[in-house]
């Protein structure tokens, strides 16, 4: 059995997206040394306030519909799909023209709360604009089992990124405006060449479809409380941190951060390919492959847990070379946003079975209250608990939300979860 994993399609794609995606955040993540050089924990912060504005944004630009494309891509017997990419391309132009007009309005309170520079704020809608449309490609190549063309956009993209970073921030001295700004002309070039792939592969049909339309905005709406669930669990952090305590010290929770995301890069890559391999054995509805998933699902779990503490333990040691002596203090968010990311990995491996039965509204319910209580432990925790209160709540909600959403998905989808049911059931066979 353990052979025939290792030469499934599953681990095939898994080892090829999981090495390209450690290629493409390697480069930032070696970068690092350097920007902790040239940036101060201040102008790291707003750094990381620009990606929580992004965050934020994301889920109203687009409106999450590139998971609708991924879905229908399972019906494309029955479905258009060029014609279907290009209504969620109009409702892409339509959402972030909304969005322009309500940020230039909200631009100074937005500015006042995030403290983040009012003049910056149309980079946050241009930018999410962009993303969207690069993710749209990466959507469609994931769904094809097409990891290398995949693999190769991503790290590009991320060259492409880091020189003009390395050139405006350290070549041209233009601290944490240069960081910005190279991500506006990285992700702008791509966005424009992204839309010539997708015509160039025949994606793209301009033509309304009322009905398209409609089934796009049915799977991508329900879930913007679900994507804000997620934001408001990585962005309320960082705002509390910038509030309650200093923008410094936001600089330093997101170096922290930033290493405890390379088990969220593990769990991600693999999620990429797991995805398609799983939809297609649903498809097929075998008892016997769905007691398979379920083996492979709990040693998924066991095996990213225990990288997460592994990582937790070495931080200390690894960042008192790796990063400038003004970011020594972000070791100890390391080992808990780790956690949290296993614990997001987990989650992950059990929402699919709900996204494939298309209940995405319930879905919103639980992880949006999940965000609330999130909002609700961070001022706690950090007003009494300092900074690391963060760290500590990211690991807590990370875990009650895959506890809830596995309790849901299961009644969703049933999946023999018990392996005593099933060792009984193999005995009596």
């Amino acid at each position: 059995m353990l052979k025939r994993f290792y030469t499934s399609s599953l681990f095939q794609s898994a080892f090829i997206y999981t090495l390209t995606r450690a290629i493409n955040s390697a480069i930032p993540f070696f970068l690092m040394p350097v920007l902790t050089r040239y940036l101060t924990p201040v102008d790291y912060g707003i750094v990381a306030m620009f990606g929580v504005l992004l965050s934020f944004v994301a889920p109203f630009t687009g409106l999450s519909i590139h998971g609708a494309i991924a879905r229908q891509y399972y019906d494309r017997d029955e479905v258009h799909m060029p014609l279907y990419v290009s209504n969620c391309l109009l409702i892409l132009l339509s959402s972030t023209l909304i969005v322009g007009v309500i940020f230039y309005l909200l631009a100074e309170p937005i500015s006042r709360i995030a403290s983040f520079p009012m003049q910056w704020m149309w980079a946050v809608v241009i930018v999410s604009a962009a993303q969207f449309i690069n993710q749209i490609n990466l959507t469609l190549w994931q769904v094809q089992v097409k990891p290398i063309p995949y693999g190769i956009y991503q790290i590009a993209q991320t060259i492409v990124n880091l020189g003009f970073t390395l050139w405006f921030v350290v070549g041209l001295g233009m601290d944490w405006q240069g960081r910005i700004q190279a991500q506006v002309i990285a992700f702008g070039a791509f966005a424009v060449f992204g839309l010539f792939l997708l015509y160039h592969n025949g994606w793209i049909r301009i033509k309304v479809d009322k009905e398209y339309i409609k089934n796009a905005l049915n799977f991508g709406v329900p879930l913007i409380p679900h994507a804000l669930s997620g934001t408001i669990k990585t962005m309320v952090d960082r705002v509390m941190i910038t509030s309650m305590i200093s923008v410094a010290s936001t600089g330093l929770y997101s170096v922290g951060f930033q290493i405890g995301m390379i088990i969220g890069i593990l769990e991600d890559s693999f999620n990429k390919a797991y995805v398609p391999w799983l939809y297609e054995r649903l498809k097929r509805d075998q008892y016997s492959e769905k007691i398979m998933i379920v083996k492979l699902t709990y040693a998924y779990f066991v095996g990213i847990i225990c990288l997460a503490l592994a990582l937790g333990a070495i931080a200390p040691w690894f960042l008192s070379f790796f990063v400038g002596p003004q970011f020594a203090g972000s070791s100890q968010f390391v080992l808990w946003i780790a956690v949290g990311f296993a614990f997001n990995g987990m989650y992950k491996m059990v929402v699919n079975y709900i996204f494939y039965m298309r209940k995405t509204y319930i879905l919103a319910w639980v992880t949006f209250s999940t965000a609330i209580v999130s909002i609700v432990i961070n001022y706690f925790a950090i007003k009494y608990l300092g900074a690391i209160g963060a760290a500590y709540t990211y690991a807590l909600v990370g875990f009650i939300t895959f506890l809830l959403v596995w309790l849901l998905s299961s009644r969703v989808y049933p999946m023999p979860w018990n392996l005593r049911k099933q060792r009984e059931m193999k005995v009596d066979e």
